[in-house]
């Protein structure tokens, strides 16, 4: 009994923080954009910093390590990505809005081409896992993300990568009539102190400083309930699925997988909803970049080689890659076919699941 009613709960709490993954992603999308209109960077680059920040996978990977399970999280990084692109990415291209032309920018180019480089680069020392390669190459994806973190961060800082498309996100919580005022604030205030060499010269009007930290706030308001949504989610997965006994493998890359990349699909659907092709391929880009560094690195320093329940397989790994090619290719060329394309990779994941179940692991069981 105690055990039924246990598994009932960790169901209940995982169909009702799917509210709160909603709300939260609802909440991250208008304001990332609208900080990105504000402080004028691409909204990539806001976006890879937050969507693009797996820390629920990460605390799923701390924990699975802690408990001695590295092959559930190596399992759930290798899954969360695919899943990432087919799933999440896919969902975006089906969902962007009012008949529109997915348009990429030459910033969303750029971190493609180098999600594809590190899936490239990491995906054979995953397979070829030896206590030497992982040994060197762990502390080293570990500091290539620290590298990679301080590089965005100082793009935001200094607004120097490419500047944001024209959006509409800001309209959210902000009226026309505000902005107008704004610009009208700005323009006279500069008259003012032209004819004033002795006033200091002040960058931005009170009200949008004030609006600028209403967003940053909201924003942030946002991505904390994705993340703890997430980790709510992954957790009450892995104690339903704990119960069930299925491999740590199998289970991680398709079960825990979908259920921490549960924010990466809301953040997708509505990004592509609302127009915003930079937040979604941040939101794939630099979730894979968070996952095949610093997350892998994590792993492979800590097992050192040897994983406790078995490696993900060549066929996995094929996929990993193959679908990331396809992303990369899409934010290139693709574009005008994102409808198709999208389809297309969602037909490609539920085949992948089929397989996984009946082919890939269902022969060991």
């Amino acid at each position: 009994m105690a055990q039924s009613d246990g598994l009932a709960f960790n169901i209940g709490a995982f169909a009702s923080t799917l509210f709160l993954l909603e709300f939260g992603a609802d909440k991250f999308i208008t304001h990332t954009a609208a900080v990105a209109s504000r402080i004028g960077v691409s909204e990539v680059i806001i976006g890879l910093l937050t969507a693009g920040a797996e820390w629920e996978e990460l605390a799923v990977v701390v924990a699975s390590l802690a408990q001695g399970r590295s092959s559930l999280a190596m399992g759930n990084v290798i899954g969360a990505a695919i899943s990432n692109i087919l799933g999440a990415f896919s969902l975006g291209l089906l969902c962007y809005g009012r008949g529109k032309t997915v348009e990429f920018d030459r910033s969303s180019q750029i971190y493609s081409l180098l999600t594809l480089a590190l899936t490239t680069a990491v995906a054979p020392v995953i397979y070829f896992s030896t206590n030497i390669t992982w040994l060197v190459c762990g502390p080293l994806l570990v500091v290539a993300f620290g590298f990679y973190f301080v590089l965005i961060a100082v793009a935001i800082g200094r607004g120097v990568l490419a500047a944001p498309e024209d959006s509409d996100a800001s309209d959210a919580d902000d009226e026309d009539e505000d902005e107008d005022d704004d610009e009208r604030s700005v323009s006279s205030s500069r008259g003012l102190l032209a004819n004033s060499p002795d006033t200091p010269v002040r960058a931005y009007p009170r009200r949008y400083r004030h609006r600028l930290a209403s967003d940053v706030f909201f924003l942030s308001f946002g991505f904390l309930a994705i993340c703890l949504a997430g980790y709510v989610l992954s957790q009450a997965a892995i104690n339903v699925i704990d119960r069930l006994g299925i491999s740590d493998i199998l289970f991680s890359i398709i079960v825990i997988a979908i259920a921490t990349t549960l924010p990466e699909k809301f953040v997708a659907v509505v990004s592509g909803y609302r127009g915003h092709p930079g937040i979604l391929v941040a939101n794939c880009a630099g979730s894979n970049i968070f996952l095949l560094s610093l997350c892998c690195g994590i792993i492979m320093m800590d097992t050192k080689g040897g994983l406790d329940g078995g490696n993900v397989t060549v066929s996995e790994l094929g996929v990993l890659w193959a679908s990331t090619a396809a992303f990369t290719a899409t934010v290139w060329f693709g574009a005008g076919l994102s409808r198709l394309i999208g389809g297309i990779m969602i037909v490609c994941y539920i085949a992948f699941i089929v397989l996984e179940f009946t082919v890939i692991h269902g022969v060991a069981g």
